[in-house]
């Protein structure tokens, strides 16, 4: 099977969140039931950085203290992420509600103890997702605990719902995306 996703992630470091962080403020509360991408665009961290959408690069990772994605796992906010290009989200720990929803939806959610204050905003990253390791700018390597073989198979498909066709034998038409 033919990976979607590269094993090595590399961008900067667009945002730090801190711990008990509910996604849902990425775009706002009054957001959350919008799945149109530029409306999710327009909204996205204006709250905290007016001036993110433009800053934001493809490749770009955010990173979390511990238990990210806190409270109710709504989509919205990380659609609007990876829209922008967001590549991965690296944190202390998740939120099990929250990673099993973004795992699934094909985002690699890395848990590293130590991200959370071992890097800076703007700082360049590399992430072996596979390995679950953050190759900092100054050579040192965070490790975590890699994905189960299961998780890593949805990632290569880009999300449980492809894998779940390949494993049946169907593919999605350019109509379902």
């Amino acid at each position: 099977m033919e990976s979607v996703l590269p094993d090595v992630l590399r961008g900067r470091v667009a945002w730090i969140f801190g711990d008990d962080f509910d996604v849902d403020l990425i775009v706002g509360v009054e957001n959350i039931k919008y799945y149109d991408p530029d409306k999710l665009r327009a909204v996205c961290m204006k709250a905290f950085d007016p001036e993110f959408v433009d800053r934001v690069q493809p490749g770009d990772v955010v990173v979390g203290g511990r238990n990210f994605g806190y409270g109710h796992p709504h989509y919205p906010p990380l659609v609007a992420l990876r829209n922008l290009g967001i590549s991965a989200v690296l944190a202390e720990s998740f939120s099990p509600g929250f990673w099993r929803g973004e795992t699934y939806n094909g985002m690699p959610l890395v848990a590293v103890p130590g991200i959370a204050t071992a890097v800076r905003r703007f700082d360049a990253v590399e992430v072996d997702w596979r390995r679950a390791v953050v190759r900092l700018p100054d050579g040192t390597e965070l490790t975590g605990n890699p994905p189960s073989e299961r998780v890593v198979k949805v990632l290569e498909s880009g999300g449980s719902l492809n894998l779940l066709l390949r494993e049946h034998g169907r593919r999605r038409t350019p109509a379902e995306g």
